[in-house]
């Protein structure tokens, strides 16, 4: 068979994903924080962008076309300005801009010197402090939480230990998880520190001592030993429930504790009390978590009658073309034909971004709408009156795609009357009733509600949430009750009984 070169022509449809068309599904699945981030670094690489917070409330020759990030229509005409800013207090005291620009950089100067002086920082031209200018405020400062290592350390260096078991400490502690308890075994420390495992056991009981007591333990029997011997209690009937009941007692079998032990149940109770005083978790003080929180996309309120949807616009950007740029490029001040290609190729990209930001916005806004129209007995009501929704539904009423709901429901979040809530908690499955098919999540809420209003003597197991259910017209199983009550981290009934 010989080979040939033919010309055939081929007529056939595909989807092209253009650059523009990347940057604008990438900035939709954004959350507030990496949007923010991906337009910092935009500002800060393209030089045509311009953001118009940063011109404060100047006063403009000549009126611009702002882009609002965060407005309902997307767009908002506004008068700006590139005048330069005034410095604070100059007009006051009628000095010159010159004369102003020069105090206040020295002021300055004086203040990043001293600062340098305290701190005992290279920074700047640092000066001696001779007591006549004032510190920085202690608000200048940062101080930062001691942790459980530190605090570890910092006693057993007082405790006049060899070299070899400082470096078995060090071991120790550096493999503590975050409630105190040791990861590894004995073993596996004396085979990393080269040394015989009793050395390990006796770095290990001199750490036992330290505060927080419990601490080092590798497990929690081991934990709560260790602080009732501290509290001298290793020999009472607490410590032998510890020691040789634990399972029981997490069950609260009480009476079978007190059969084996031959004792009456008030003195296993009076015993359990003690074990309650105790801490499961002693490296707990010691961890350090900020709290993390959620600024909202959008805000939901009710004005007259109607619930209406707004977009949080604090803190979002206003995006222009810068105007120096525009008129450089409109007057022919590029110098080449280099540079006027790159400023096109700028104006261009950042053109493209400013359109791709307020489609993000358009859509959010109008995916959130129509969350909150298909849930509008939840913004009377609360979680109680929450209706099942799928992507489908929203995707349906606002002409989308699934994936495109799915995209912008993603790291959204909106302020309720009932609280913050991502976008996604808005869909949930249905369960059948008598009334039609009812959201997973109100049926999670009415078991919670339920269980908070039992009695703690006789708390309601798993069938008998069952039937109280289904005399409300839910028909549910006991298998998904259970599982519900398991992702809201509630015990089960034997663990929720308090018999004292």
């Amino acid at each position: 068979m010989g080979l040939e070169i033919k010309l055939n022509q081929k007529l056939s449809q595909s989807l092209v994903m253009t650059p523009q068309l990347q940057q604008a599904i990438k900035l939709l699945q954004l959350g507030r924080t990496e949007y923010l981030e991906v337009i910092e670094r935009e500002l800060m690489e393209n030089p045509v962008l311009e953001d118009v917070r940063e011109e404060g409330s100047t006063q403009s020759s000549a009126p611009e076309t702002l882009v609002s990030d965060g407005s309902n229509s997307g767009a908002d005409l506004e008068l700006s300005s590139s005048a330069e800013p005034m410095i604070p207090g100059e007009m006051a005291e009628g000095k010159s801009d010159d004369q102003a620009k020069m105090e206040f950089q020295a002021d300055l100067v004086s203040y990043l010197d001293l600062y340098a002086e305290a701190q005992g920082s290279n920074f700047g031209t640092a000066r001696r402090y001779d007591g006549e200018d004032e510190l920085p405020p202690i608000e200048s400062t940062v101080s930062q939480r001691e942790g459980l290592s530190s605090h570890l350390m910092w006693q057993l260096r007082t405790a006049d230990l060899a070299a070899e078991e400082i470096e078995i400490a060090l071991h120790v502690v550096g493999n503590l998880d975050r409630n105190g308890y040791l990861e590894v075994s004995a073993e596996e420390l004396a085979l990393e520190c080269q040394v015989e495992t009793g050395a390990v056991e006796r770095v290990l009981s001199i750490i036992h001592t330290c505060d927080p007591i419990g601490v080092a333990a590798r497990d929690l029997r081991e934990c709560l030993l260790i602080q009732l011997d501290h509290l001298g209690m290793s020999e009472t009937l607490t410590a032998k429930i510890v020691r040789d009941h634990l399972p029981k007692l997490e069950s609260r079998k009480y009476d079978l504790i007190a059969r084996e032990e031959k004792v009456p149940v008030a003195e296993v109770y009076e015993a359990v009390k003690q074990v309650q005083r105790l801490e499961p978790r002693p490296g707990r003080p010691f961890v350090d978590e900020e709290p993390v929180y959620i600024t909202p996309d959008l805000y939901v309120k009710k004005l007259e009658d109607q619930w209406v949807v707004t977009l949080n616009e604090s803190g979002m950007p206003r995006l222009r073309l810068s105007p120096r740029y525009r008129e450089l490029l409109e007057n022919g001040g590029a110098s080449s034909g280099q540079d006027k290609e790159y400023l096109q190729d700028r104006i261009r990209s950042a053109a493209w971004l400013i359109k791709s930001v307020l489609q993000r916005q358009r859509t959010i806004h109008r995916v959130a709408e129509s969350i909150m129209r298909f849930q509008h007995e939840f913004l009377d009501l609360g979680v109680g009156a929450m209706k099942p929704l799928v992507l489908r539904d929203v995707a349906q009423d606002v002409s989308m795609h699934e994936s495109t709901v799915s995209r912008v429901t993603t790291n959204k979040f909106i302020h309720t009357p009932h609280g913050v809530f991502e976008l996604k908690y808005f869909f949930s499955s249905g369960i059948r009733s008598n009334e039609g098919d009812v959201s997973s999540k109100s049926v999670k809420e009415r078991i919670r509600q339920l269980i908070s209003e039992e009695s703690t003597a006789k708390p309601l197991s798993d069938q008998e949430l069952v039937l109280i259910l289904k005399g409300e017209g839910v028909d549910i199983a006991r298998r998904t009750v259970a599982k519900y009550r398991e992702m809201m981290n509630i015990l089960s009934s034997s663990r929720r009984r308090k018999v004292f």
